[in-house]
């Protein structure tokens, strides 16, 4: 699966374009003005894992934490992300764990994995709602101006698209979670498809 065709799926699973994805596809690199104050620290690697492991957990094949998605995510958002984006996925980080206090009454880490699972899945549909409509919003205001800003992102759609771009671009996801042929052979326009086959990684 090249590049194209993994943000193709991740936008089709989380509703919405891929923030970051341009930057991603011609290679990432913010400079050093663009980059928002702060860096990551280890417990919010640590953090960014097991929300990741939630979306993506290990079952049969390896799960989000064997593939260090925690440090993907840090990674893109210093690298690809505009400051504007970087901002909210910080900010996101805490708006999340605030929602864990309120529903919970105790941070996202410390919550049960059941627990974990409802609140993550409650904010997949509210952001996939919240994606749907800034993106009517922003065609609607492109058309009164072209030059029209585009509304702001939700920060949990971020993290689920870099969950899903990081696991499936890492070496655990292409050959464990996909299957994998490092050199490709002859090309084969039809082949027998079992169900519970796994996709191609290419």
């Amino acid at each position: 699966m090249d590049r194209r065709e993994l943000l193709k799926m991740i936008a089709l699973v989380t509703g919405g374009a891929v923030i970051g994805g341009e930057v991603f596809l011609s290679g990432c690199k913010n400079t050093p003005d663009k980059v928002a104050a702060g860096v990551f620290t280890a417990e919010d690697i640590t953090w960014l894992d097991e929300v990741a492991e939630t979306i993506l957990p290990r079952t049969s094949t390896p799960g989000a934490k064997d593939a260090k998605v925690g440090q993907f995510m840090t990674v893109m958002v210093k690298d690809c992300y505009p400051e504007a984006d970087q901002n909210i996925f910080r900010e996101g980080m805490q708006q999340l764990d605030e929602a864990s206090e309120k529903a919970y009454s105790d941070s996202f880490l410390k919550v049960t994995p059941a627990q974990r699972v409802e609140l993550l899945t409650k904010l997949d549909k509210e952001s996939k709602e919240y994606q749907k409509k800034k993106s009517e919003n922003d065609n609607e205001a492109k058309k009164k101006d072209k030059n029209a800003k585009a509304s702001p992102n939700h920060y949990f759609t971020m993290m689920k698209q870099l969950t899903l771009l990081g696991f499936f671009s890492s070496k655990e996801g292409a050959t464990q979670a996909l299957r994998y042929k490092a050199v490709p052979g002859e090309y084969n326009g039809c082949i027998d498809y079992k169900k519970g086959d796994k996709a191609w990684a290419t």
